[in-house]
């Protein structure tokens, strides 16, 4: 097999050490192999790419010991930290992260199977996001600079952290969506228990020095292990007052419920979609096609954000089907860093048997596969299926496949697909694609009540990350995006006081000597 020389794994990964109250500990107990499913020799077998540590419940409640430690009751050195001193401890760490950025793009490729120019941009993309962050972090914070009066009440009003975050990330963005939770979470001055995700955790090992070394101890603590032995003791402790986490409602719901004082506990969740296309009949049949073929097969359709369901009306449909079918044979499979490379190994060695089950199931239903080469299978990977007709019956209509697998419905009347959606336990995004304004005036005006993400003539997507990202119902808890995601990790606070000459003379004082860092008025350039 022709690896090209700086992508080949020449030495493991041995992650013996993880981030507890500021210190890198050593651990010399049970450890866990983590392997990619991408062989690295001619005869298929997955390749090892190193060991991470698999702590107990005790490191576990270390860790979280440590975050309550370093909050200390909203007394800690970081959440009563001035701005600027937070936003410095922030730029630090991401001068740091972008040294790192040859091992991660390759651990991206190796872990979850993500191409070169995917891994390029999930890299570059985070580290915008990290300085867009401190812009906006800025930005708010001098809009927060003043005191306003009302009825006799001065009032200088900020946003304060909520307390300890836990923050689990998804393995399809493990570093992109990971830090989109992290990220604000730590600036707004929370601290963190941090577990990388499953798929995906290797590339956090050359960021530990960073959180190491650029933040006070106890604020960023990364610990490994199953989710369900060092996750559930943390929440069962009830400290925690944030679960931030992207993946599955039912691990989200789970964790919930191991939590004495739900109603204390803040959610920020994004979780499951089943995001439809709609083709409407006028549609540019080119563009529908281009931006379904993007929407259904990037990253093998393992994104929340993925096209999960195709609807076409029925003028159309026999002409998109086969249109469609010939342009997803036409994509190329191979490694992550082939040139022009489409579609890659998968980063979970079960999913191909999965997406066989919900073929066999929609076959046996009244589909059919309308592609060549759809369901042609690898040791780790199955060729992209594109089913027609498709019915509410088969399961490929009723879970979220994430992966490779296209399902196809036809409609004649569009309440068709909007009862399908109004009945759906989701609620994320959709894509339309029609020109006629007088039909697509009364649908967009129907589709925002129904989902948070109405995308005219293009694929659905997260960015730009300067937009809100969201969902209804099973799909997403609060909002994402460099502004929502600052005050969702946060909480309008403020300091009152009567307009009066002895309370006006001491907060003059205040801000005079500059002894609180809350009340200022200092603008940050």
């Amino acid at each position: 097999m022709n690896i090209p020389e700086q992508y080949q794994i020449k030495s493991l990964i041995h992650q013996n050490s993880y981030l507890v109250d500021g210190e890198l500990r050593p651990w010399s107990g049970e450890t866990s192999e983590v392997y990619s499913t991408i062989s690295s020799t001619p005869n298929y077998a997955p390749t090892l790419l190193g060991t991470i540590p698999t702590l107990g419940e005790k490191e576990a409640l270390e860790a979280m010991d440590a975050a309550v430690n370093a909050y200390n009751k909203g007394q800690g050195l970081w959440p009563t930290m001035k701005v600027k001193d937070r936003i410095a401890c922030m730029e630090k760490f991401v001068a740091q992260m972008k040294t790192k950025r040859d091992a991660i793009v390759k651990l991206l490729m190796w872990e979850i199977g993500k191409s070169l120019p995917d891994s390029e941009k999930e890299f570059d993309r985070t580290v915008d996001y990290i300085y867009d962050t401190i812009e906006e972090y800025k930005q708010l914070d001098r809009d927060n600079a003043k005191f306003e009066k009302n009825e006799g009440v001065y009032a200088h009003i900020r946003r304060g952290p909520l307390g300890v975050v836990l923050c689990l990330g998804p393995y399809n963005y493990p570093l992109n969506e990971t830090f989109a939770l992290l990220i604000p979470a730590l600036i707004m001055g929370n601290t963190a228990i941090f577990k990388p995700a499953k798929f995906g955790v290797l590339l956090i090992s050359p960021l530990l020095e960073a959180f190491q070394s650029s933040f006070p101890k106890g604020v960023v603590n990364i610990i490994y292990g199953r989710g369900r032995t060092v996750a559930t003791p943390i929440m069962q402790s009830g400290k925690v007052d944030v679960l931030a986490l992207i993946g599955n409602s039912k691990s989200a719901n789970a964790l919930q419920n191991e939590h004495p004082k739900s109603n204390r506990l803040r959610l920020v969740l994004g979780l499951e979609a089943k995001n439809p296309a709609i083709v409407l009949k006028d549609a540019d049949l080119d563009l529908a096609i281009d931006e379904c073929i993007a929407g259904t097969t990037s990253f093998n359709g393992q994104r929340c954000t993925a096209l999960k369901i195709v609807y076409v009306h029925e003028d159309i449909v026999d002409e998109f089907n086969k249109r469609f079918a010939t342009r997803v044979d036409a994509l190329k499979f191979g490694n992550p860093w082939e040139s022009g490379v489409k579609l890659t190994p998968l980063p979970e060695p079960d999913k191909p048997q999965y997406i066989q089950e919900l073929i066999d199931d929609a076959l046996a239903k009244g589909a059919t596969i309308l592609n060549e080469k759809g369901g042609e299978t690898t040791e780790n990977y199955i060729f992209p299926a594109v089913l027609y007709p498709v019915n509410k019956d088969m399961r490929v209509f009723q879970e979220e496949q994430f992966g490779p697998v296209i399902p196809v419905l036809s409609f004649k009347d569009i309440d068709e697909p909007l009862d399908d959606m109004a009945e759906s336990n989701y609620g994320q995004q959709v894509s339309l694609f029609g020109s006629d304004i007088k039909t697509l005036a009364p649908l967009i005006d129907t589709l925002v009540n129904l989902v948070c993400r109405v995308n005219l003539n293009s694929s659905c997507q997260r960015g730009p990350d300067v937009y809100p990202f969201t969902g209804r119902k099973d799909s997403a808890v609060a909002t994402l995006s460099v502004h929502d995601a600052l005050r969702s990790f946060s909480i309008r606070t403020f300091v009152a006081s009567k307009d009066n000459a002895y309370n006006n003379a001491i907060l003059n004082n205040l801000l005079d000597s500059k002894a609180s860092n809350f009340v200022s008025t200092d603008y940050i350039l």
